[in-house]
């Protein structure tokens, strides 16, 4: 039987046919080894892309530069984060803290006794162990509430009723542990003192270093509330806040308190001298009140050190005080706000009377300056 002979050079069949198996293999191998880019695709039409919907958000109400006072005591207490609600602001002070029992024991000032001591015992802030004597009257509850909506209350120590501790206790170490009680019981990140007493030397000097101990402790904002006049601040006060400054307390701002000129009663002789009686019409009450708080720019920008106009007014609030409910217009209002944003004051308030519901409204408005 004959064979068919192979020419030389040639793979046998078989093993011809094993090698093309092999190369197909193998080519299969490195296609799928490619990047996913590199192998070819047929075209496909892209594909339409969903359109993405916008949902409309409500307009955020920009933070209010207003800050509420209330009295911490008064009856019914204000339900501070209802308020807050109602109201959209979210920063208050609280007043007023003042010294009761030895003199070193903090109380506020509704609470207190003939003699500074606490009627009861529901006034009192924190005792020796940083408790509380008895209850507070709910402070502690009514701010929690409110710092869950994310506001802040502020305490005021001293002010028209009781004295200041300061004043009031003569230990050092008391006085700082005073006050780093009523501050941590509160939570507070800011403390504000109503100062009446910058002519006691021994006082400010007591307060000062009390304040800077407890500022080396934790970041704590100090304000003082100072009353403004005519001329601005009181030789006195100006005084203090350098000697304050100098013993190492930082007090960031100067909350001055303006009496407001009546407004002028109906039929009130064209040409009444300002500052009668008979009050002050239009404007007027306000420019005068201006005339002060850019007198007391001046001095602050000397006690601190400032040279730039721009760098005082951030240093200064404004808080004019009504006698009457009417005392201030909505007029009034608005000039009130246009000039604490114009100056970039750190906030506007308002002490005394109770204003009218469309003096408030408009208060509350005040753009805030941070």
């Amino acid at each position: 039987m004959s064979r068919h002979r192979r020419e030389p050079g040639t793979l046998p069949r078989p093993l011809a046919v094993l090698g093309a198996l092999a190369l197909a293999a193998g080519t299969a191998a490195a296609i799928r080894m490619l990047p996913a880019g590199a192998a070819p695709r047929p075209e496909r039409p892209p594909a339409a892309r969903p359109v993405a919907t916008q949902v409309e958000q409500p307009p955020q109400e920009p933070p209010s530069g207003f800050v509420a006072f209330t009295d911490a005591t008064r009856e019914p207490p204000l339900d501070l984060a209802s308020h807050a609600r109602r109201t959209g602001l979210r920063h208050y002070a609280l007043g007023h803290m003042v010294a009761a029992g030895d003199g070193c024991t903090p109380t506020w000032a509704g609470k207190a006794g003939r003699n500074g001591g606490s009627e009861g015992s529901d006034g009192g802030m924190a005792g020796r162990n940083g408790g509380s004597q008895g209850s507070d009257g709910g402070v502690v509850e009514r701010v929690g509430r409110l710092r869950v909506l994310g506001g802040s209350a502020v305490p005021v120590f001293g002010g028209p009723r009781g004295r200041e501790l300061a004043a009031a206790c003569t230990r050092p170490g008391a006085l700082t542990a005073a006050y780093r009680r009523v501050v941590g019981t509160l939570d507070a990140a800011s403390a504000d003192f109503e100062i009446r007493d910058s002519a006691d030397r021994a006082a400010v000097l007591r307060r000062a270093r009390a304040i800077e101990a407890v500022q080396r402790e934790r970041p704590l904002r100090v304000s003082f509330t100072l009353p403004l006049g005519p001329g601005g601040l009181s030789a006195d006060d100006v005084a203090m806040l350098r000697t304050t400054r100098r013993a190492g307390a930082e007090v960031s701002t100067v909350n001055l308190l303006a009496p407001v000129e009546p407004r002028t009663p109906a039929g009130t002789p064209a040409g009444t001298p300002a500052g009668t009686s008979a009050g002050t019409s239009g404007g007027a009450r306000l420019a005068l009140m201006a005339a002060g708080v850019r007198k007391a720019a001046e001095q602050l920008a000397e006690a601190h050190d400032l040279t730039i106009e721009d760098e005082v007014w951030p240093h200064l609030a404004l808080t004019p005080v009504q006698a009457n409910t009417g005392d201030l217009s909505a007029g009034d209002a608005r000039r009130l706000t246009a000039y604490a944003t114009r100056h970039r004051l750190a906030w506007l308030s308002l002490r005394g009377a109770a204003p009218e519901a469309d003096v408030s409204r408009i208060l509350w408005h005040t753009p805030a300056n941070r």
